[in-house]
C-alpha cells in the first residue's frame, strides 16, 4: 500500500468536505443579511446552486478547465460523465488527459471533487449580490452557464496550464479563480438588475435595508471561517505537513486582523462598531489571503488582513454611493478583496516561506515581474468574466426576464417564487 497516496487522498477528501460545508455558511450569511420575506428564496438558491454546479462542471466545465488543450481552453476530457465508470481502464484513460493536475498523486475522482466544490463556491457568490429581486429560474440558468463556460475558461488560464499560468501568475487557492470571478459575474448581474425597490431615493438618499437575522449571519460567518481551513490548506492536494501548517496560520491571521480592522474602521466612520461590517471584514481577510496563503509570511498575512478589513468597509460605502445595490456586500468581500489579494502576491511573496516554491514579490527583492503578471491576470480575467456575464444577463433579461414584478418584490419572493414562508408563525400571529 502507498501510504503517501492514502494520506494525500484522505486529506484532499476531508478538505473537500470542509469546502462543501461552506455552502451552509453562504446560505446562512445571505439569508441573515436579507429580509425575512425572502428567506426561502435565498436558502433555495444556495441549496440548488451546488446541484447545478455539479451537473455543469461534470458535463463540460471540468474538461474545459483542466483538460489538455491550448493556452486558452481545455480540449480533452470533456463530458467527464463517461469517466465515472468503475472500470479501471476508463479511469486510467481519463487520468492521462488532465496533465495540469498530474503533480497531485491523489486519484482522479478526488481531484475532480475538490475542484467541483471550488466551482460551486464561485457560483454561489452571485446569489447574495442579486438577492431579493432575481427570478429563480433566471438565476439557475445563469449559474449553469457560469459553471460551464465562464468559471472553467479563466480557471484553465491560471490553473489548467493556460497562458496566465505560463506567464507566471500565482493564485494558490483562488482569490481570482474563485472569488473575483464570482464578484465580476455578480457585478454584471447587479448592473442589469438594478437596485431593490426603495433602496435609493431620487434625491440621492440611501435607505438602509437591514437584514432580518444577524444571529444566523454570524453563525454562517463562523462556518465560512471554519470551511476556509479546508479551502486554502486543501489546495496543497497533498498531506504536506509543513505547507498545511503554514497556510492554516496565514489564513487565520489574515481573517483575525481583517475582522479587527473592519470593526475599528466602521467604528470611526459610522460611529458604532457595526456587526455586519465585522462579519464581512473577516470574510474579506479570508478572500484576500487566499491567493498568497502559501507564498507569504505570517507577518505579511497580518498586513494583508489589516488592509482588506479597511478596504471592505470603504468598498461597501462606495458601492452604495454608486447605487450598486449589493444586499450582502459580496462585491466588497469577493471582488474588491479578490483583486487586492491577487495583487498582494506580487508584493509580499517570498520563495519557500511555507515550503512552497515561488518567485519573490516586489517587497522582497523580486522586482516588478510577478506583480505585473498578477496585474495582467486580474485585468484579463475581469474583462472576460464581466463582459461575458453581462451578455448572459442581458440575453436572459430580453428572453425570460430576470427581475420579479414590483408587487412580488414588495410582497417577498418566498410566496411569489416558492409559495411558502420561512416563518409562517409570523403570519398566524398577524391574523389574530
Amino acid at each position: 500500500m502507498d501510504y503517501k497516496v492514502t494520506l494525500d487522498t484522505i486529506w484532499v477528501i476531508v478538505a473537500s468536505m470542509l469546502v462543501f460545508f461552506m455552502n451552509l455558511g453562504f446560505a446562512m450569511v445571505e439569508s441573515g443579511f436579507n429580509r425575512s420575506k425572502n428567506t426561502v428564496n435565498i436558502l433555495s438558491k444556495n441549496f440548488i446552486v451546488f446541484a447545478v454546479s455539479t451537473l455543469g462542471f461534470l458535463i463540460l466545465g471540468w474538461g474545459l478547465m483542466f483538460g489538455d488543450g491550448n493556452a486558452f481552453i481545455g480540449l480533452q476530457g470533456w463530458f467527464f460523465l463517461h469517466g465515472l465508470d468503475n472500470s479501471p481502464a476508463i479511469g486510467e484513460n481519463y487520468q492521462g488527459v488532465y496533465s495540469a493536475l498530474s503533480w497531485a498523486s491523489v486519484p482522479l475522482l478526488a481531484k475532480f471533487f475538490f475542484q467541483l466544490v471550488f466551482c460551486g463556491t464561485a457560483a454561489t457568490i452571485v446569489s447574495g449580490a442579486v438577492a431579493e429581486r432575481i427570478k429563480y429560474l433566471s438565476f439557475i440558468l445563469f449559474s449553469f452557464i457560469m459553471t460551464i463556460f465562464i468559471y472553467p475558461i479563466t480557471g484553465h488560464w491560471i490553473w489548467g496550464g493556460g497562458w496566465l499560468q505560463k506567464l507566471g501568475m500565482l493564485d494558490f487557492a483562488g482569490s481570482t479563480v474563485v472569488h473575483s470571478v464570482g464578484g465580476w459575474a455578480a457585478l454584471a448581474g447587479i448592473i442589469v438588475l438594478g437596485p431593490r425597490f426603495g433602496k435609493y431615493g431620487n434625491n440621492g438618499k440611501i435607505t438602509p435595508i437591514p437584514g432580518h437575522n444577524l444571529s444566523i449571519a454570524t453563525i454562517g460567518t463562523f462556518v465560512l471561517w471554519f470551511g476556509w481551513f479546508g479551502f486554502n490548506p486543501g489546495s496543497t492536494m497533498a498531506a504536506d505537513f509543513k505547507a498545511i501548517s503554514h497556510i492554516i496560520v496565514t489564513t487565520n491571521t489574515a481573517a483575525a486582523t481583517a475582522t479587527l480592522a473592519a470593526t475599528v474602521t466602521s467604528w470611526i466612520i459610522l460611529g458604532k462598531p457595526d456587526l455586519g461590517m465585522t462579519l464581512n471584514g473577516c470574510l474579506a481577510g479570508l478572500v484576500a489571503i487566499t491567493a498568497g496563503c502559501a507564498y507569504v509570511s505570517i507577518f505579511s498575512s497580518l498586513i494583508i488582513g489589516l488592509i482588506s478589513g479597511f478596504l471592505v468597509v470603504l468598498s461597501v460605502i462606495g458601492f452604495d454611493r454608486l447605487k450598486l445595490d449589493d444586499p450582502v456586500g459580496a462585491l466588497s468581500v469577493h471582488l474588491i478583496n479578490g483583486i487586492f489579494g491577487t495583487l498582494a502576491v506580487g508584493l509580499f511573496a517570498q520563495d519557500n516561506i511555507g515550503g512552497v516554491s515561488s518567485p519573490n514579490g516586489l517587497f522582497f527583492g523580486g522586482g516588478i515581474k510577478l506583480f505585473l503578471a498578477q496585474l495582467t491576470g486580474m485585468l484579463t480575467v475581469g474583462a472576460y468574466v464581466f463582459l461575458l456575464s453581462l451578455v448572459v444577463w442581458l440575453v436572459l433579461k430580453v428572453t425570460l426576464g430576470i427581475r420579479v414584478s414590483l408587487q412580488e418584490e414588495i410582497q417577498g419572493l418566498d410566496i411569489g417564487e416558492h409559495g411558502n414562508y420561512a416563518y409562517p408563525e409570523f403570519l398566524i400571529r398577524k391574523n389574530y
